[in-house]
C-alpha cells in the first residue's frame, strides 16, 4: 500500500448507510474494511467494492456489543494496511414498541448495539487513530434530539451517543483525532425490517450519507463540524 493510501473501518458497512459510505470512500482512494456479524455478507459487500477497484476493500466478521472483535478487527487492518485513518461507527438496530410491549430482550440488544457498541469502537480504534491524527464519525440519528411515540429504547441509545460523541470530540481533539457525528432523519435503507422502494424516493439516500462523510473528511484541518443534522429537502406525504 503506498504511504498516501488512508484507510477507514466501518462498522455495519455491508449494506445501507455503511455500504454507501464505503461506496464514497472507495471512490476517494481510501481503502475499507467493512464489518458485520456476518462474514459471508461483509465478503459479498467487500467483494462489489471491489469490482469497482480491485483491491479496495475487505470484509471482515465483527460484533460492536464484543470488545475482543472490535479489536480484532483492527488488528487485521493494521496487519493489511498498516494504518487506521477513519472511523465509521454505522452499526445500529431498532427496536420500535410502547414501554408496555418492548422486551427487556430488545432494550438491551438496542442499548449494546447502538450505544455501548460504539464505546467499543472507540477504545479499539483511539490508538491507532491517534498515530494518524485520525477522524471518527458517529452515525446517530435525528431520534438523538427528536423524541417520539414507541421510541423509548432507539430514542435512549441515540440521544446517549449524541451525547457521548461530543463529549468524545472534547475528549480526543487536543490529540489530533477529530469527531463528528451525523445525525440523518428517514433514509431509505433495510433498517428495522424495511425494504427500500420507489416510495422512497423523498428520503435521503444511503450515497448522501456516503457524500457527507466524504465532504467531512475533506474539510481543512483546522476546522470541525462536530455535529450535522440531515432531514429530506421535502418531507414525505
Amino acid at each position: 500500500m503506498a504511504e498516501s493510501t488512508k484507510t477507514a473501518l466501518i462498522t455495519g458497512g455491508s449494506k445501507g448507510i455503511g455500504y454507501g459510505v464505503a461506496e464514497a470512500l472507495v471512490k476517494d482512494g481510501i481503502q475499507v474494511a467493512i464489518t458485520s456479524r456476518s462474514q459471508k455478507s461483509a465478503d459479498e459487500a467487500a467483494a462489489k467494492l471491489n469490482a469497482t477497484r480491485e483491491g479496495s476493500a475487505i470484509g471482515i466478521e465483527s460484533d460492536v456489543r464484543s470488545l475482543e472483535s472490535q479489536q480484532n478487527a483492527v488488528k487485521i487492518i493494521l496487519e493489511k494496511w498498516g494504518q487506521l485513518d477513519y472511523v465509521i461507527a454505522n452499526a445500529g438496530v431498532g427496536h420500535f414498541a410502547p414501554i408496555y410491549h418492548l422486551t427487556v430482550e430488545q432494550w438491551q440488544e438496542t442499548i449494546d448495539i447502538n450505544l455501548t457498541g460504539v464505546f467499543f469502537s472507540a477504545k479499539a480504534t483511539l490508538a491507532a487513530l491517534k498515530e494518524t491524527k485520525g477522524y471518527f464519525i458517529n452515525i446517530s440519528s435525528l431520534a438523538g434530539t427528536n423524541f417520539f411515540p414507541d421510541g423509548t429504547a432507539y430514542n435512549a441509545s441515540k440521544f446517549g451517543l449524541v451525547g457521548f460523541s461530543q463529549a468524545m470530540m472534547m475528549d480526543v481533539r487536543k490529540d489530533g483525532i477529530k469527531v463528528s457525528t451525523i445525525m440523518p432523519g428517514s433514509v431509505a435503507t433495510e433498517f428495522a425490517d424495511h425494504t427500500p422502494s420507489e416510495k422512497d424516493a423523498w428520503k435521503i439516500q444511503p450515497e448522501d450519507i456516503g457524500q457527507i462523510v466524504s465532504d467531512l473528511i475533506k474539510m481543512p484541518a483546522r476546522t470541525l463540524p462536530s455535529k450535522i443534522e440531515v432531514r429530506p429537502s421535502v418531507p414525505g406525504k
